[in-house]
């Protein structure tokens, strides 16, 4: 029995890296696009995580309408073809926190229109979870907390009440941000790197439960 003062009850995810490991797939796109449009500028693959596109192209392509319309055309092409495969150990996991009455929520700067690929290569994704959130239900992304305040509001639960999961560095400043418990996974960036931004670190969800993970917080008091 956990001996937790906070009683953990619902639990927020971020879908590339953490749900799919597709981040490396996405690092690859995002560093062929800046090299083909804003060569020189290394690294911007990395600062984008956790950005919408919205966001992305009014910091790196203002008012260029064009170089939005080709980018956003060559985004839908490699996310049709591109696979979404869950990360070691989420799906037992998931089911887990689902035994043990937790709620869920995916709380991403993806948009709807990529949701349908999701949806069409897991027709039963949606039944995972309690909700699911999307670039299109924020004001502001990541590393602003506003997307995971949301999560937790929607599920009825006060910050102290839920636990996140990030992997990048946008999104676990996000969580800080929101001052909820923060699990890091380091299947974008090194254990090292992540270490400062997240209470816990892990590689994937393999032989993780609720339980584990609740002996691990409070052998951390956190």
């Amino acid at each position: 029995m956990s001996t937790l003062r906070i009683k953990k009850k619902v639990a927020l995810f971020d879908l590339d890296g953490v749900v799919f490991d597709t981040e490396p797939l996405y690092t690859e796109f995002w560093k062929g696009i800046f090299e083909r449009f804003l060569p020189g500028n290394n690294q911007l693959e990395y600062a984008i995580k956790g950005q919408t596109l919205v966001e992305i192209y009014d910091k790196y392509f203002p008012n260029q309408v064009d170089k939005q319309q080709s980018i956003t055309q060559a985004l839908n092409d490699f996310e049709q073809q591109m696979p979404f495969n869950y990360v070691a150990g989420f799906l037992p996991f998931i089911e887990d926190l689902k035994r043990n009455d937790i709620k869920t929520a995916v709380v991403t700067s993806s948009n709807r229109e990529k949701m349908k690929q999701v949806y069409k290569q897991h027709p039963d994704f949606k039944t995972l979870f309690n909700k699911i959130l999307t670039s299109e239900d924020f004001n502001k992304s990541k590393p602003d907390p506003d997307c995971y305040l949301k999560g937790a509001k929607y599920l009825e639960a006060e910050v102290s009440e839920c636990i996140g999961f990030e992997d990048s560095l946008n999104g676990l400043r996000a969580l800080q941000a929101a001052h909820i418990t923060t699990i890091g996974l380091s299947t974008t960036n090194s254990p090292e790197l992540i270490a400062s931004y997240a209470d816990i670190v892990i590689p994937n969800y393999q032989e993780l439960t609720f339980s584990s993970l609740l002996a691990i917080l409070d052998k951390q008091h956190i």
